[in-house]
């Protein structure tokens, strides 16, 4: 079974399987406040406030990959899953930068600056102009998180972006108008095997489409930020709802395209008062919760029973499988 390595606040961390749970084996860049990681074919990639830091053999070691990276403050690294050494970090302010070689180099998207600065993007709690928190891809096609901008779409895998059609790119925290998705966007997922079923957690509602983003429809009114959607059936998933900001956090599931919605909570003493689901990622055969104060829950794909993980790790903010 392929090792855990996890970002955290306080470093790196990586973990080897323990039974049901998983046993911390190594960490380092325990000076570095850790925002996301990415790892594929011995290479992890870490990113930071500071800019993108790689390790080659397995988080014991690490340089600079930052090169070309002219916003430094990484928000969110991502990989194109059938596109080898095909790399993307989401920044704050928002900005998108691509390398092609596991983080040598880098090269900014000027257009998504440039809609940045066309829209005034803004966040509620910086000072900075938006940020780009989420991508998701399938194929040729790509998504990308805006918060607060809206959802922005790649028909090259990435190498160029532009405004969804039903994303008007002007940040604010109203309901939107009908056919078109909240602006306030933490992340986006992609169905496996349509590149036109989109999937976006909002401040202002969990959204769908059905045609590639030219228009959506809002499939639960909520706050929420994170959603995993099954890749055997879209039909199904798992949402982390919330009354607001870190308010009443839960976990809710749904088998029929989000008609219905049914509590996916056992073992876990929900709703969570003071927190909420920030990241769900499935490693394996589990899908892992990352919750906004940094706790990790783990449950079997396909059942709801929950369970902590890693006690003794705070502040996880990203996690990865990781094989040598």
């Amino acid at each position: 079974m392929p090792d855990l390595v996890l970002a955290t606040r306080r470093g790196f961390v990586r973990c080897s399987a323990a039974g049901d749970d998983w046993l911390p084996v190594a960490t380092s860049l325990q000076d570095r406040s850790l925002t996301s990681l990415i790892s594929r074919e011995g290479v992890i990639l870490a990113g930071s406030k500071q800019g993108v830091l790689r390790s080659d053999d397995g988080g014991a070691h690490w340089r600079d990959a930052s090169a070309g990276l002219t916003t430094p403050h990484v928000r969110w690294l991502a990989l194109h899953p059938a596109i080898s050494d095909l790399e993307f970090a989401g920044t704050e302010p928002a900005g998108i930068f691509v390398s092609h070689n596991g983080g040598g180099s880098w090269r900014t998207c000027p257009e998504v600056a440039q809609l940045r600065d066309k829209h005034t993007w803004s966040l509620p709690y910086s000072p900075e102009a938006g940020c780009i928190r989420g991508f998701a891809f399938s194929g040729r096609w790509a998504y990308a998180a805006a918060e607060v901008g809206g959802v922005l779409v790649s028909e090259d895998a990435g190498e160029t972006w532009r405004l969804a059609a039903g994303s008007e790119g002007i940040p604010s925290f109203d309901a939107p108008s009908q056919g078109l998705v909240h602006p306030d966007v933490h992340s986006i997922s992609v169905d496996a095997s349509s590149a036109d079923l989109v999937f976006a957690p909002t401040g202002g509602g969990f959204f769908l489409s059905r045609n590639g983003g030219r228009s959506w429809a809002m499939l639960y009114d909520c706050y929420c930020r994170a959603v995993w959607i099954d890749p055997l059936d879209a039909e199904h998933m798992l949402l982390g709802p919330a009354d607001g900001v870190d308010r009443d956090g839960r976990i809710e599931e749904t088998r029929d395209g989000g008609r219905s919605w049914q509590p996916a909570s056992d073992g876990l003493l929900q709703p969570w008062r003071n927190t909420m689901v920030e990241r769900f990622s499935q490693v394996g055969d589990q899908l892992l919760a990352i919750l906004s104060n940094g706790q990790l829950y783990a449950s079997q794909i396909g059942t709801r029973m929950w369970r902590r993980l890693l006690t003794g790790i705070a502040g996880v903010t990203g996690v990865a499988d990781f094989a040598s």
